[in-house]
């Protein structure tokens, strides 16, 4: 028996899910998404994903009626129902089924809603030990990254070009600014142990889990800057990382065929890990 999935109301299996070749969704990417984490079989950082949510539905002007206390549940029964101890829940909703036009449709239409599960060793991901290496690339995606839409085509292209080369992901540059990766944001540490991170603007997705470490390490004592950085301050950088809800904090330990710092998973970068787990388990739902 496959996965039990959720569609437009109604919970069956995956087999048995499918929506209309007119979804918008489907034909412009008019639609919008979050992945959150489970961890013990509980959600990670629940609030921030579902406020997001609501700014992107907002940002696309997509009607959408169910209220937070449907949607925890619908999330709670997906984990219970597939046995998800750690793993996550995607969530989809597209503007909804209309003929096809480039106009939003009118009247308006009912969303299409699809959340789905899948386990994923978030936790002790093996990749941490050996660290991501990284390809540089021009950031030629649409210019509101800071909506999290289906929009990915130009990061997925991008991230197979990266496994083509035998590295791992890509970090997008803007007038040899960096962005951000394929489907996370990105942090370096300085020589002097300061954490730099880009501030947040529409050039980039406002990440729970970028949030998240932000707050937990300013607790923790770290000297923190939200500002810009270059390919060269990471080159040049003591250690680096990625962040996202599908790996927690990645350590990323070479950019462009150089090494970063010693090339290896940095200390303080795994120290950020071990404190983020720690505080994300204590706010478990």
């Amino acid at each position: 028996m496959g996965r039990l999935v959720y569609i437009n109301g109604k919970f069956v299996k995956e087999e048995e899910a499918y929506i209309s070749i007119f979804d918008r969704g489907f034909l412009f990417s008019d639609a919008i998404y979050e992945v959150t984490a489970v961890i013990d079989k509980k959600l990670v950082s629940w609030e921030g994903h579902l406020n997001r949510l609501r700014y992107s539905l907002s940002e696309l002007n997509i009607k959408f009626s169910y209220s937070d206390e449907e949607l925890f549940s619908i999330h709670k029964k997906l984990i219970v129902q597939n046995k998800i101890n750690e793993g996550l829940v995607y969530l989809q909703i597209s503007r909804g089924k209309a003929e096809r036009d480039f106009a939003f449709p009118k009247p308006e239409v009912e969303p299409t809603i699809v959340l789905f599960t899948q386990i994923k060793n978030l936790i002790n991901n093996p990749k941490i030990n050996f660290g991501s290496k990284v390809i540089s690339s021009p950031d030629l995606r649409w210019g509101r990254t800071d909506i999290k839409t289906v929009q990915l085509l130009y990061a997925s292209i991008m991230k197979q070009k990266a496994l083509d080369l035998g590295k791992d992901d890509v970090w997008f540059e803007n007038n040899k600014l960096i962005t951000e990766g394929s489907s996370n944001n990105t942090f370096i540490i300085s020589n002097n142990g300061t954490l730099i991170t880009r501030s947040l603007s529409t050039k980039i997705l406002p990440g729970i889990t970028r949030k998240s470490i932000l707050e937990y390490a300013k607790k923790a004592n770290f000297n923190i800057e939200e500002k810009p950085f270059t390919i060269e301050d990471t080159k040049n950088a003591k250690e680096a990382f990625s962040c996202s809800s599908t790996t927690f904090i990645m350590p990323v330990v070479e950019i462009d065929d150089c090494k970063i710092g010693s090339g290896t998973p940095g200390k303080h970068t795994l120290e950020l890990r071990k404190l983020y787990i720690k505080n994300v388990r204590k706010e478990l739902i």
